[in-house]
């Protein structure tokens, strides 16, 4: 008998999935011992290697603060006002900014992985997927795939728009002893001028293209199949209009949870400004340190709140996206086909 190849069973079950906000919640609910465990080991640890980020920039950037002091006291002397310039403060923040962003994206890929895992295993166990694990089949959850996902998306998404501000900038920013290559109020200036919000609309476009990116990754893919797959089921006619609704609320939940809780960590200027300038003796590093205590607390309270959520939602999105829904009634006409054909006798068929 010539070998024949092996037609998937489709689910059977009659049951409607349930909404994926129900589904979310479900998940977050059933699996939130680990889930909460989970988020406290990666944001405590993602605080702590932040707060030692933090104390290593300051150490770089003392040499300038140093130098703030003495000025401020030289102006002092001469009875002359003293504005500061935090020209090089910027240049040592933009230089340590990548490993804040390593940072972010090593815990985001974490509570990424862990939530994929979670929404797995509660497909498997649900009784409407009726889908099993096969062996040989990848192991969701993995964290190198999903870190590695964070970084080819960023390699994707943010070149073009800082690029194009760059050089829009050289072209029509205001430089000193520097004539401007375009005249202000020309049709040159003005697309110049403009081009970098187009360029921001458009690494917008293509992050919300690559959302569901990690949600692939910890489903088993690699980095460049999870990019594929992401980008192919958010440009579909079901795909577009759930990733939009899902990633919009969720990104203003995120930056409502951040400014709430910024605001209700203002008090701890005052208190982290006077504890640096007692220990230190500088008053410009404990005024940036008083600045940055409530904005790095608003960061760790709202990465515990809306990651866990953010996660789980993507990776059940995308759980829905890969596997086309069955109605029942094909369901039925699927299996009855299928068991015809492995009923049927060997041999040709009519035409």
């Amino acid at each position: 008998m010539p070998p024949r190849p092996d037609h998937p069973v489709p689910p059977t079950s009659g049951i409607p999935q349930p909404g994926l906000v129900a589904a979310t919640f479900t998940v977050l609910r059933r699996r939130r011992g680990a889930l909460a465990g989970a988020t406290v080991r990666v944001v405590g640890l993602s605080g702590l290697a932040g707060l030692l980020v933090t104390a290593a920039v300051f150490a770089l950037a003392w040499p300038v603060f140093t130098r703030m002091r003495n000025q401020r006291i030289w102006y002092h002397q001469v009875e002359d006002p003293y504005l500061h310039d935090p020209t090089d403060l910027v240049l040592v923040a933009l230089g340590t900014l990548p490993l804040f962003l390593l940072l972010l994206g090593t815990g985001g890929a974490a509570l990424q992985a862990v939530c994929s895992r979670a929404v797995a295993e509660e497909s498997a166990e649900a009784a409407t997927t009726a889908r099993k694990n096969r062996s040989g089949d990848p192991v969701p959850g993995r964290l190198r795939p999903v870190l590695a996902v964070y970084a080819l998306r960023g390699l994707i998404v943010w070149p073009l728009p800082l690029l194009v501000a760059f050089v829009a900038d050289r072209l029509t920013g205001y430089h000193l002893d520097t004539p401007e290559p375009l005249q202000r109020g020309s049709w040159p200036h003005t697309l110049v001028e403009t081009s970098p919000a187009v360029a921001v609309f458009v690494a917008v476009l293509l992050r919300l293209a690559l959302t569901l990116a990690p949600a692939a990754a910890a489903a088993g893919l690699g980095p460049r199949a999870a990019v594929r797959r992401s980008w192919s089921l958010t440009w579909t006619r079901a795909g577009a209009p759930r990733v939009l609704a899902l990633a919009l609320p969720l990104a203003a939940l995120a930056a409502g949870v951040f400014r709430l809780v910024v605001q209700f960590a203002l008090p701890l200027r005052p208190l982290v400004r006077g504890l640096v300038e007692q220990a230190t003796g500088n008053f410009f590093a404990a005024y940036y340190a008083g600045v940055l205590a409530p904005v790095i607390v608003g960061v760790l309270v709202t990465a515990a709140v809306t990651l866990p959520v953010t996660c789980t939602a993507f990776a059940v999105l995308h759980d829905r996206l890969r596997v086309p829904r069955t109605t029942p009634r094909s369901a039925g006409d699927a299996a009855d086909l299928t068991t015809r054909h492995a009923c049927s006798p060997p041999g040709p068929r009519p035409e």
